[in-house]
């Protein structure tokens, strides 16, 4: 399916976020980022939030009532709007509203959506996946980018195998743990301490422990496993925290990079986790662009690149790295759909290279208006 939009309508926005998974308010506060950024003149926006149940809502427009405010997380509520029927049918992409009491209408067909979703049930393909059974198009990543970018075990194969550099790490299933915890632990052990012990499909450092002694290394997999069975242990490795901004071309070329940014956990906090991300803001330093010498910034481009092209993302991503005292450059992991608030640090980035928020918005739309869909 190759239809353009009708010339005589403004092309029609589904602004998706919310979801099922523990990163559902991260979502919200990134909604409301994009809201209020999305030029109302060039296009027609329907917000749609899902419950953490999974049910989809038409949702509240006002940006403000997404934006994280005094501590206090946001959340689409079960009551928050009628229900929202997305299209699975090849050739029909209109959008059914299904109010109590009422005979199911529509609003008309979507022709982009931007899925805004953090984590498992929506940046890990499944959500993705829906969307092309109907040729919906969409901002961001296909099926295969999005589940092995979630996943952070087969990311770190399929980057090592195009020759990409990764640190050391250890994968534990669910069966690897259950039947076998004292194998576990001594791999753990060859690693060297510290670890950092993480789910293997979660973001937002949801679930992630430092464990400095052996003593410790049981709670936090368990804490790890509470989010997800398969588990993923990687050793510490001393350096810089790096960010950079891929954005794919317009033209087709090769996809284009930002300026690299720096995290620095100041006070408070063992590492960059949830606390540090969204509710501690005075304890972090985020700084773009990173001061770095000049062959190191070039390497953190061209390895973030690469990075995108080798999971074959599309749309946008943020490749983090660690960079060490000899310079080697390391990458850490991929996110497909990273924080998109104005102060989230891809937007930053961007806004640094040139790029400010509103027109970064906008080029990921178009971005998806240009995709192809069916099969691709």
């Amino acid at each position: 399916m190759t239809t353009q939009t009708p010339a005589s309508r403004r092309p029609k926005v589904a602004v998706v976020f919310g979801g099922r998974s523990g990163e559902h308010a991260i979502s919200c506060v990134t909604a409301a980022g994009v809201l209020g950024a999305i030029d109302r003149d060039a296009y027609d926006v329907v917000p749609i939030g899902i419950t953490q149940r999974g049910r989809w809502v038409l949702a509240d427009d006002d940006p403000k009532r997404w934006q994280l405010e005094g501590g206090t997380l946001p959340q689409v509520g079960d009551d928050e709007g009628p229900g929202v029927l997305v299209p699975l049918e090849v050739g029909t992409n209109d959008l059914t509203v299904l109010s109590p009491g009422e005979v199911p209408h529509t609003l008309g067909e979507v022709d982009v959506v931007f899925p805004l979703l953090h984590g498992p049930f929506g940046e890990d393909g499944t959500l993705q996946g829906l969307l092309e059974l109907g040729d919906v198009r969409y901002v961001g990543s296909g099926v295969l980018a999005s589940a092995a970018c979630m996943d952070k075990h087969y990311m770190k194969v399929i980057l090592a195998g195009a020759g990409i550099p990764v640190g050391p790490y250890l994968p534990v299933t669910a069966r690897d743990w259950e039947r076998s915890p004292g194998r576990v632990r001594e791999c753990v052990a060859e690693l060297g301490w510290p670890v950092f012990v993480k789910p293997a499909r979660a973001g937002s450092s949801i679930g992630i422990s430092r464990v400095d002694r052996p003593e410790y290394l049981d709670a936090a997999i368990a804490e790890a496993r509470r989010h997800d069975p398969k588990i993923v242990i990687e050793a510490a490795i001393s350096g810089r925290e790096i960010e950079c901004a891929v954005l794919e071309s317009l033209d087709g070329g090769p996809p284009a990079t930002s300026l690299p940014g720096e995290i620095q956990v100041l006070s408070g906090h063992d590492f960059y986790d949830f606390e540090a991300k969204y509710l501690d803001e005075e304890s972090v330093s985020l700084s773009c662009p990173a001061d770095l010498p000049e062959g190191v910034a070039h390497r953190v481009r061209e390895l973030a690149a690469r990075a995108f092209d080798a999971l074959s993302c599309e749309g946008l991503a943020r490749v983090d790295f660690f960079v060490t005292e000899e310079g080697n450059v390391i990458v850490n992991e991929l996110n497909t759909m990273p924080g998109f608030t104005p102060l989230s640090m891809y937007p930053r980035m961007w806004a640094e290279t040139g790029l400010d928020y509103p027109a970064l918005v906008d080029r990921l739309i178009q971005l998806a208006l240009h995709r192809r869909t069916g099969l691709r």
